[in-house]
C-alpha cells in the first residue's frame, strides 16, 4: 500500500475495508489483553486499533483477536497433499504462515519439485515461505533422484519467498569442514540458516553454531536445548506425528529465554492435522500443561516472525499484515474466524475458499529394476546389527541381536519382534537394495511398504516374509508411488501418492481415510505403533542417530559410515 494511502486509513480519513468490532486484542509485545476495541483493516494491512468506520463490520462480541499462527519448520509433503490443499486444512485452525523446506520433493526431482511447490501454493489460504534445501541428497550414503549443489541454490537466492538455507542436516559435513557444505553456508551467510543437529554437543556443536547456523528443531531433552540456546541458536519445539517433543521440552521455557523459542510441526500426517490440528494444537497443549497463554501465543506468532525476519506480521499493530485469528477461550484457543491478508479465509473451522486444482502434473518417478532386485539375506553369521525403533521418536537404538536362519538364509523372527527391512532404489533403475532387520515395529504377519522414506524416498518395506514384502513393494511402484499393506500375494490396503511418490491429488479427508485404513491393516498384522508408516519412513534417514538403513546399506550415524550387517 502506498504510504500516503496507509496514513489516510490510519487517521480515519478514509473508511477501512473491514472492521473487527468488540475485540479483545492480544498484545504480544507487552503480554497483555487490550480492553474491548476494534481492529481496522484495509487491503492486506491492519490500519488502526480503535474507533474506525469500515465498509464491512464483523462484531466478534468480546472474542480475542491475535496474530495468525506461524509454523517455523514444516515439510508440507508429509501431509501427503500439495501446498494448496495443505493450506485448506491448516488455515481454519489458525495457521496463516508456514516456513517450509521442500527437500522431500527436491530429493526426488530437484529444482523442478521446488518450483511445483511454489506454483501449488499460489493464491492459497496461507503464506508459504521456503528455505532453500541444503541437503539434496542428505548424505552420500543414499541414492536419490536429484542433486542440488551450492550453485543450483543460487537461483533461489533472490526470490522474495525464499528466506534462507534450510536445515543443515549434514552436521558432520559442517564440523569436518566439507567444501560443498561450506559453500552453501557462504552463499546464504546474510540470510537465515536453519539447523538440524540431533545430539550434537561440546566443541563440535560450537563449530556448528559458529558458522551462522541459527536454529535447531531436533532437541529431545531440555539439557540439549539449553546448550544450544546458550550458543545463540533459536529452539523450535516440535510436535510431529512421529517426533513428539512438546511435553518434554516445555520445562525449557522461562521468562528470560521464551523470546528465542517457537513452535513447529515438521512432519504431520493427515489424521493428526485433521483431528488434533497444527500449531493451534501445540498452543492449546502448552497452555494445558501450565505455560502462560500469552507466552504460548507469542511463541506461535511474533517469536517465529522475528527469528525469520518477517517483521510485517506476527503482531496486531498498524501497518502489519492483517493475518488474524479470532477465538473465545484464552485457555484453549480454537479459532472460529481466520483472516489472512485482510480477507476472511475460514469460518467456524471450515475454509471458505474453493479447493484449487493443481497447476500441472509431475513426471513419473518410479524407475525400479525389478529383474535385479534381490531381497534375500544370506546367513553370513549368527549375530547382526538391528535397528531399534523407539515409539514417537526419530532416533533409534543400535542393537546387536541373534538372527534366525533357515537353509542358509537369515530370516525374521516375529516372536522376538525382529522383522526384515529393505530399501529398494527407485530413481536410477539400479536394482540396488539395502537389507537389514528392525526391532520395535511389532509385525506378526505380512508387510508394509512405502515410497515415503526420508529423505531419499526410495521404496522402503518391512515384513516378516519375503513374499509379502515384494507384493507390497511392487504395488507401491505400480501406484506410481504410495503405501501398501500385503499378506502373501494379497494387497489389503493402499494409498496412492502419484505426485513424486509423496503426495496425493485427492482431498486431505480422502487421503486421511486411505491412510487410516492402511494403518488399521498394519495394526491387524500386529503393530501397535501410532503411525507405523511414518515410523518406517524415518528408519531410512541416515542423519539421525543411531542406526538407519538406506539402499546402500546400514548406516552407523554416530560414526557416520556404512557398516556391515553381521557382527563377528
Amino acid at each position: 500500500m502506498e504510504l500516503a494511502t496507509l496514513i489516510s486509513y490510519s487517521r480515519g480519513h478514509t473508511p477501512a475495508d473491514l472492521l473487527l468490532r468488540n475485540a479483545r486484542v492480544i498484545d504480544v509485545f507487552n503480554g497483555e489483553v487490550l480492553p474491548p476495541t476494534s481492529v481496522a483493516i484495509a487491503h492486506s494491512r491492519i490500519v488502526g486499533i480503535g474507533d474506525y468506520e469500515a465498509a464491512e463490520v464483523i462484531d466478534v462480541k468480546g472474542a480475542y483477536v491475535a496474530p495468525g499462527f506461524i509454523d517455523a519448520h514444516v515439510h508440507i509433503e508429509s501431509s501427503m497433499v500439495p501446498p494448496g490443499e495443505f493450506g485448506r486444512v491448516v488455515s481454519p485452525r489458525g495457521t496463516t504462515t508456514v516456513i517450509t523446506d521442500p527437500h522431500e520433493i527436491a530429493n526426488v526431482i530437484g529444482l523442478d519439485g521446488i518450483r511445483f511447490m511454489f506454483e501449488s501454493a499460489k493464491f492459497g489460504p496461507v503464506s508459504m515461505y521456503v528455505m532453500a534445501s541444503s541437503c539434496v541428497p542428505a548424505t552420500s550414503m543414499e541414492t536419490n533422484g536429484a542433486v542440488l549443489h551450492w550453485y543450483d541454490l543460487v537461483s533461489l537466492q533472490n526470490d522474495p519467498w525464499v528466506l534462507g538455507l534450510a536445515e543443515v542436516m549434514n552436521f558432520p559435513g559442517v564440523v569436518n569442514a566439507e567444501p560443498e557444505v561450506l559453500d552453501k553456508l557462504r552463499i546464504f551467510k546474510s540470510a537465515v540458516i536453519d539447523g538440524h543437529s540431533p545430539g550434537l554437543t561440546g566443541k563440535a556443536l560450537q563449530a556448528y553454531a559458529a558458522v551462522g547456523i541459527a536454529s535447531d528443531h531436533e532437541c529431545t531433552t531440555v539439557e540439549e536445548a539449553r546448550e544450544k540456546l546458550r550458543l545463540g541458536m533459536a529452539i523450535f519445539i516440535r510436535e510431529a506425528t512421529n517426533a513428539r517433543n512438546l511435553h518434554t521440552l516445555l520445562p525449557l521455557v522461562t521468562p528470560m529465554n521464551q523470546h528465542r523459542i517457537c513452535f513447529c510441526t515438521d512432519d504431520r500426517q493427515p489424521a493428526d492435522l485433521l483431528d488434533e490440528g497444527s500449531i493451534d494444537f501445540m498452543v492449546r497443549t502448552a497452555i494445558a500443561e501450565g505455560l502462560d497463554p500469552m507466552v504460548a501465543l507469542r511463541m506461535a506468532t511474533w517469536n517465529a516472525a522475528n527469528i525469520f525476519r518477517l517483521h510485517d506480521r506476527g503482531a496486531v499493530t498498524p501497518g502489519r499484515r492483517a493475518d488474524l485469528i479470532v477465538f473465545d477461550d484464552l485457555q484453549a484457543p480454537r479459532p472460529w474466524l481466520v483472516v489472512r491478508g485482510g480477507l476472511v479465509v475460514a469460518r467456524e473451522g471450515q475454509s471458505v475458499l474453493p479447493r484449487r486444482e493443481l497447476p500441472r502434473s509431475l513426471r513419473s518417478t518410479m524407475n525400479v529394476a525389478w529383474d535385479r532386485v534381490d531381497i534375500h539375506i544370506p546367513a553370513e553369521g549368527s549375530r547382526a546389527r538391528v535397528i531399534g525403533a523407539i515409539p514417537d521418536q526419530l532416533v533409534t537404538r543400535h542393537l546387536v541381536e541373534d538372527i534366525a536362519s533357515t537353509d542358509g538364509e537369515a530370516v525374521p523372527d516375529p516372536d522376538r519382534d525382529i522383522a526384515k527391512m529393505v530399501v529398494i532404489e527407485r530413481h536410477m533403475y539400479s536394482g540396488q537394495v539395502g537389507k537389514g532387520f528392525v526391532h520395535g515395529i511389532g509385525l506378526q504377519r505380512g508387510a508394509l511398504a512405502s515410497s515415503v522414506a526420508h529423505d531419499h524416498h526410495n521404496i522402503v518395506a518391512i515384513g516378516v516374509d519375503d513374499r509379502s514384502i515384494l507384493t507390497a513393494a511392487r504395488r507401491v511402484a505400480g501406484l506410481g508411488g504410495g503405501m501398501a499393506v500385503a499378506v502373501g500375494d494379497q494387497i489389503i490396503a493402499e494409498v496412492p501418492l502419484p505426485l513424486a511418490g509423496l503426495m496425493s491429488t485427492e482431498p486431505a479427508e480422502t487421503v486421511r481415510r486411505q491412510v487410516d485404513r492402511a494403518i488399521g491393516a498394519v495394526r491387524e498384522l500386529g503393530s501397535p505403533l501410532h503411525d507405523p508408516f511414518m515410523a518406517m519412513s524415518f528408519l531410512a534417514l541416515e542423519v539421525i542417530p543411531s542406526l538407519k538403513l538406506t539402499d546402500q546399506g546400514l548406516v552407523d550415524v554416530d560414526r557416520f559410515e556404512i557398516v556391515p550387517l553381521w557382527v563377528s
